[in-house]
């Protein structure tokens, strides 16, 4: 049974879910040093990409041992489930599910053995894509994945499937094998191991230690733990990390699409993402939009959290002053207690309180990462009139976001995201907003440095990287209820829904 810690939902609104990304990952190689609570600490560096579940798998050369649950890093482990994790080596995840329900069969890492006895850890960031042919191909080789219902129970089966042969030259086997996204950390009994999907989707970074390696989500997380951050992990690439150093293959060619998503939202503001610093690309998406979108207005405001350096940036180039326009609750975390209809229309005031006396009788400029639904940013605007503002600006640093993500990103469906139905005035009307304007994309990809052809920006231009299979073989579900064939894909679907818009 999930533990309850008293503190506020995550959500500003328990109605309008933002878009998450499902998992924070992190490998440890480190003789003589406490592996477990390394990871621990790499994990809690990455809480906001996962906040269902927790674990970490560590072994001492003798046996591999896998403690996990549901709920945040800081519920699930403490001194006494830390103390017996005892090693060299270790990996750790955080979940936010996209593929697999949100169970404890589903948290990571997960745990197979080879015929032979060799044992081995997984956890994975990403989404794959061919999790359908990936069971049918386990199905065929009589692969128990037990009650796990993930695509990560499913990759685990297949590379223990292989007992005469190394991790390595099954890894080199099975990767080329799945199409999506995966950032991948596993382990043996003596080895750590690394690998990162052929587009590089999702990040992933090396990191080394005094006396080791470090292998995280993000470049903020080896900050934590005190690593030295050594590269990117390539897409394409397998790293294998133990007694006899450091070696990298290459088990596909590199095809770059990293996800945009990251720079907007998913990732902490100190990472770095392909040698660019996200707080730097945030103030920057800021100012394309204070040029693009302008205003006249006395004050602008950000919307706590990921809204603040955007904000920042949107008034330093328009020469309108920042202000602090809300106070955000501090505790908050995850709840299991949840609000009756009569407390369901406090919404986001749990979360965010306006101060007055900055907004009251000024012209607002309130700018927010994203619109999913319109039911938090419908709020904000209320509270903001109520508050005493004589006119309130939305200025969002992402375009409209009209399609849903398949790698990872857990968004509304497209049916559900107010982008995919209404015009930007038809979302204007609907937040009740005086103005409202989206950074454009060519403005949002200048801001990250990085060209066009390297970046996925499917959610924005339904323009996906990899062709996707029929929408019955999609979906978190997909174990659970047993895809269908289809005969049209989800790529050509898009596309068709697109030429008939």
């Amino acid at each position: 049974m999930p533990r309850g810690d008293g503190q506020l939902s995550l959500e500003l609104d328990s109605n309008d879910a933002g878009p998450r990304d499902e998992c924070g990952v992190v490998g440890i190689w480190a003789p003589g040093e406490e592996v477990a609570k390394l990871t621990y600490f790499g994990l809690y560096a990455l809480q906001h990409r996962g906040q269902e579940a927790a674990g970490i798998a560590v072994s001492d050369a003798a046996r591999t041992v896998v403690y996990k649950d549901t709920g945040l890093v800081a519920q699930v482990f403490d001194e006494t489930t830390l103390a017996p994790l005892t090693g060299h080596v270790a990996i750790g995840h955080t979940r936010y599910s996209t593929t697999g329900a949100n169970t404890w069969d589903n948290a990571q890492p997960t745990l197979g053995t080879t015929s032979a006895g060799t044992s081995l850890a997984l956890a994975h960031n990403g989404n794959l894509i061919n999790t359908a042919d990936l069971a049918k191909e386990a199905a065929n080789l009589n692969l128990d994945i037990g009650a796990s219902t993930s695509d990560t129970a499913l990759m685990t089966a297949l590379l223990t499937a292989r007992p005469d042969e190394s991790i390595t030259a099954s890894a080199q086997k099975v990767l080329p094998q799945l199409r999506g996204a995966f950032s991948l950390v596993f382990m043996d009994d003596n080895t750590l191991y690394a690998a990162r999907d052929p587009e590089g989707f999702r990040p992933l970074v090396l990191g080394r230690l005094s006396n080791g390696w470090a292998v995280a989500s993000e470049t903020a997380a080896l900050d934590t733990i005190g690593a030295t951050i050594v590269r990117e992990i390539e897409p394409g690439e397998l790293l294998s990390i133990d007694e006899h150093g450091m070696r990298s293959e290459r088990f596909a060619p590199a095809r770059p699409k990293n996800c945009i998503f990251e720079y907007i939202y998913l990732a902490r503001p100190d990472s770095v993402l392909a040698g660019r610093n996200v707080y730097a690309t945030r103030v920057e998406v800021g100012r394309r939009l204070a040029r693009e979108q302008v205003v006249e207005a006395d004050l602008v405001i950000g919307v706590p959290e990921s809204g603040i350096p955007a904000a920042i940036g949107f008034a330093e180039e328009s020469g309108i002053p920042y202000g602090l326009g809300f106070t955000k609750n501090s505790y908050v975390g995850r709840t299991f207690i949840q609000p009756s209809q009569s407390l369901r229309q406090l919404g986001i005031r749990l979360k965010l309180n306006p101060l007055h006396d900055q907004i009251r009788g000024k012209r607002i400029v309130v700018v927010d990462d994203t619109i999913v639904r319109g039911n938090t940013q419908r709020q904000i605007v209320r509270m903001l009139r109520e508050a005493g503002a004589v006119e309130v600006h939305v200025r969002i640093s992402a375009p409209p976001i009209q399609w849903p993500c398949f790698f990872g990103i857990d968004f509304a469906s497209r049916a559900e995201l107010i982008a995919g139905n209404l015009d930007v005035d038809g979302i204007r009307k609907n937040i009740g907003a005086d103005s409202l304007g989206y950074v454009s994309m060519e403005g949002l990809t200048a801001a990250t440095e990085q060209p066009a052809s390297r970046l996925c920006r499917a959610c924005f231009d339904g323009d996906y990287p990899l062709e996707l299979p029929a929408s019955s073989l999609l979906g978190k579900n997909l174990l659970e209820s047993g895809g269908e064939s289809g005969e049209e894909s989800s790529t050509n679907r898009s596309q068709r829904q697109r030429s008939e818009a």
